[in-house]
């Protein structure tokens, strides 16, 4: 199964990228990378970093989409770029499964439509986000900042397409389905959360309300669908109070000398707990609703991070999740949004 990597999207591209390529391919026999970039620049990277070049084929791409760019438009004139390349590949090779890319997220799901295609139905392509929970799971929250203006069709796809994700990646047999909102009475929410929440009563997903943001990590709820500003605002909130807590959480432990001993001897235990609440090692946001696997990685990606995503697309590609989805809208009365 081959998997396509943008080399030169994200802030530490292509150092980074290739050096997540190389250890996906030694952490999986079965991977067959496409990576694309200007060719020499690659070759030489993949070689230095010891790639197996028998799994590894060089795109050359010599131009880049970079995050000052229009996406639209850059995905329009940048044809030459990593990121138009991988994508047009991505469409045409049936042996190509799914893309990886750490850059311009606007670009990366602009491509995505006008290049590989979005699924017939769906109103719109959801970001969505893998988070852990306290009770050792997962939930997915979608969307993460694909959309900034929904309409409750939108979110009715997301609560579908979010379902077929945890049932298909996950093994979750009846996924709870769930409702961002500011409380979680029944009449809590802005126009679209109200009329949403009466859309979702009516659909064949196990819709078990409103919730709160900050339950997200309960483990009570296994996809939560919002429109995608809050999604976004929410996601790095989250973000930036685990960063924050773990500044002071290191801070505290250096503070003194009984904290310092303390530490050492919760060390292991303490890195364990914390490396599940590490956003870092979700492997990346797939846009769902794309005829083909599309992750969105991190701008700030490092490799250990890179090649989580290049598994985790390879996964989403076995998985049948786009078939999946497909089923799922299908079966779904045909709504004309005007806003394609």
């Amino acid at each position: 199964m081959k998997i396509i990597v943008d080399a030169f999207g994200g802030d530490y591209a292509p150092a980074e990228i290739i050096a997540g390529c190389v250890l996906a391919l030694k952490a999986d026999e079965n991977l067959q990378l496409i990576v694309t970039g200007a060719e020499k620049i690659v070759g030489a990277a993949l070689l230095n970093a010891g790639a197996d070049m028998k799994r590894c084929e060089i795109l050359d791409a010599p131009d880049i989409v970079t995050n000052d760019d229009s996406p639209v438009e850059a995905i329009k004139r940048k044809t030459d770029s990593s990121l138009v390349k991988a994508l047009v590949r991505l469409k045409d090779d049936p042996g190509a499964a799914g893309f990886v890319s750490c850059g311009n997220t606007g670009a990366v799901l602009a491509g995505g439509l006008l290049r590989v295609g979005r699924i017939r139905g769906v109103s719109r392509p959801a970001l969505a986000s893998t988070l852990p929970t306290l009770t050792g799971g997962s939930v997915l929250l979608l969307d993460c900042g694909a959309n900034m203006d929904c309409k409750p069709v939108n979110l009715m796809h997301f609560a579908l397409m979010g379902a077929a994700y945890m049932r298909v990646v996950h093994g979750v047999e009846n996924p709870r389905v769930a409702l961002m909102s500011v409380g979680t009475e029944d009449k809590k929410g802005n126009e679209l959360t109200k009329a949403a929440f009466e859309t979702l009563k009516g659909m064949p997903v196990n819709f078990v309300g409103n919730m709160e943001a900050r339950d997200c990590f309960s483990g009570d709820y296994d996809a939560v669908v919002c429109d995608g500003f809050v999604g976004n605002v929410a996601l790095k909130s989250m973000e930036g109070a685990f960063t924050a807590m773990l500044k002071l959480l290191k801070e505290t432990l250096k503070s003194k000398l009984k904290t310092k001993i303390g530490g050492a001897l919760i060390q292991k235990d303490l890195k364990k707990t914390l490396g599940r609440m590490d956003y870092t090692k979700t492997g990346g946001a797939p846009f769902l609703g794309i005829e083909k696997v599309l992750i969105k990685e991190h701008g700030s990606a490092k490799a250990d991070t890179v090649k989580t995503a290049i598994i985790k697309a390879k996964r989403l590609a076995e998985s049948g999740l786009v078939n999946e989805i497909r089923s799922v809208i299908s079966s779904m009365p045909a709504i004309d949004t005007n806003d394609n």
